[in-house]
């Protein structure tokens, strides 16, 4: 995925919107920070997530971080390679890295989430 295509959370979460599914991962930068990533929970199909809440966790050697989602709707896939190698994440955050793909309702709109450009500014400005 193409990083300024996406939306960004204040908490590191990037999203994509296809329709009525929303992909969901971390950034980069969120990688970085964590540097050393050991392990991870993720929700399960059919599981609810609401914006601005825990849906998961991500372990590194440093910290356990919480995942949060940008939206609401309803978990309809996850990815199991990252369950199965969290290195995944590391390598390839906004591409084989995805965690969790959420259905959402319709109208959902991305608009109150940071744009590329906006997310870039709010880690410059937090370094």
């Amino acid at each position: 995925m193409d990083p300024s295509q996406l939306r960004f959370s204040e908490t590191h979460e990037w999203i994509a919107l296809d329709g009525d599914i929303a992909t969901i991962g971390i950034t980069q930068f969120a990688v970085e920070q964590l540097t050393d990533l050991v392990h991870i929970e993720l929700p399960g199909p059919g599981e609810e997530v609401r914006a601005g809440e825990p849906f998961g966790e991500i372990e590194s050697v440093k910290a356990v971080s919480d995942l949060y989602s940008p939206v609401d709707g309803t978990v309809v896939e996850v990815n199991e390679r990252v369950r199965d190698d969290v290195s995944v994440v590391s390598n390839d955050p906004y591409g084989e890295g995805w965690l969790i793909k959420v259905r959402v309702k319709p109208g959902t709109s991305l608009d109150d989430l940071l744009t590329h450009e906006q997310y870039q500014q709010q880690i410059a400005e937090g370094a």
